[in-house]
């Protein structure tokens, strides 16, 4: 139908698309702001919202007295090993100082040195005492620290216990809220959907197209962009029936325009070639003509032979003559190409007297 347009009335209908793109952004922006904010409606769920609170306190209270302790023990380990470490060092340097005056004694067989001997002997039986205090009190702390450990762990899988359970209800409340965030949004476009669809069919070439078609854009952005992506899938089966449930409806729409716009050709075809022609807009039909297809049946004609002035088809009218100077034109021009005369003009004859004086 461009073809037929005047130029000023080409760029004005490219600044109403835009003004109609630029309408509809701004609807999808307010729209996007809106959808966004509808999660907010509901309050945000956490773990601690499921589990038992008492349960989890006084768990998580005690795996921190365990770490605590555990950390204690260590502690006090590394220094028991390391006192252990000096009485080990005192015992057998004790030993070793012992052994060597021992055998001094045994050679020179001093029967005075015999109190000495037990004295000796009595120091080293405190040492390997205090060696084996300081062994003790290792393995006290080592105690301690697995103590504190498997207490940890306890109250550990205790405490992952509740959170798993919590956990369950938790991902249940979070569908649940996933869905009702969705009906909410289900309720915002389905209401713009539906305008939408009415726009389409009774107002998209009205006088204030721009803003129908801008409505329109918004509304299928807002039902495939801002609602389709947040649809439930439940395995992929909600995805799959709403996918067939709208290709099932704009199908059936299809179809019925079809075999409406059908039945009106055919209609049409029936009336008269002057009141089909009436009906025909001057734009629609110039548009058709030079996509090389009849206006009023809209099938394929072969418009540069010179010798079809009639539609094979339905038989309309698509070539005439100019009542004024008899050149062959569009039927349905307004006004003749050769000389100007208007659409339906006839030849005006000249009088006799006029044609005297012209000789």
């Amino acid at each position: 139908m461009s073809k037929s347009l005047r130029l000023s009335e080409k760029w004005f209908r490219r600044g109403l698309w835009l003004v109609a793109l630029v309408f509809a952004g701004f609807l999808i922006g307010l729209g996007g702001t809106v959808v966004g904010d509808l999660p907010k409606v509901e309050k945000r769920l956490v773990l601690d919202d499921f589990i038992d609170q008492p349960a989890a306190v006084q768990l998580r209270a005690d795996i921190k007295a365990a770490n605590r302790a555990d950390e204690e023990a260590r502690s006090a380990l590394e220094q028991a090993r390391l006192k252990l470490q000096v009485a080990r060092s005192d015992s057998a340097a004790a030993r070793e100082t012992f052994n060597n005056w021992l055998a001094t004694r045994r050679a020179t067989q001093l029967a005075a040195q015999d109190p000495e001997l037990v004295e000796r002997t009595r120091a080293l039986d405190g040492l390997k005492q205090a060696e084996r205090a300081a062994q003790s009190a290792v393995e006290q702390q080592e105690q301690r620290a697995l103590d504190a450990r498997q207490a940890g762990a306890k109250a550990r899988r205790s405490l992952a216990e509740l959170e798993r359970d919590a956990q369950q209800k938790l991902s249940a409340e979070a569908r649940k809220t996933e869905l009702r965030v969705f009906l909410y949004r289900l309720a915002l476009t389905l209401p713009l959907l539906a305008v939408a669809g009415w726009l389409f069919v009774k107002k998209r070439k009205g006088t204030y197209w721009p803003f129908v078609w801008g409505f329109i854009l918004f509304a299928l952005f807002a039902f495939f962009v801002e609602l389709v992506p947040y649809l439930p899938s439940y395995g992929g089966y909600v995805r799959y029936i709403v996918g067939i449930a709208v290709t099932a409806l704009v199908g059936r729409y299809a179809i019925l325009a079809l075999n409406r716009y059908l039945e009106r050709q055919k209609q049409a075809e029936l009336l008269p070639d002057a009141q089909r022609r009436e009906e025909l807009s001057y734009d629609v039909a110039l548009a058709r003509l030079a996509k090389s297809v009849c206006p009023g049946c809209e099938r394929p004609v072969d418009l540069r032979n010179e010798a079809i002035d009639f539609c094979p088809h339905c038989g309309i009218g698509l070539h005439d003559r100019c009542g004024h100077c008899g050149t062959r034109k569009n039927a349905f021009s307004r006004f003749c190409h050769a000389c100007g005369t208007g659409a339906g003009e006839t030849l005006v004859p000249t009088p006799p007297a006029m044609e005297g004086a012209r000789a």
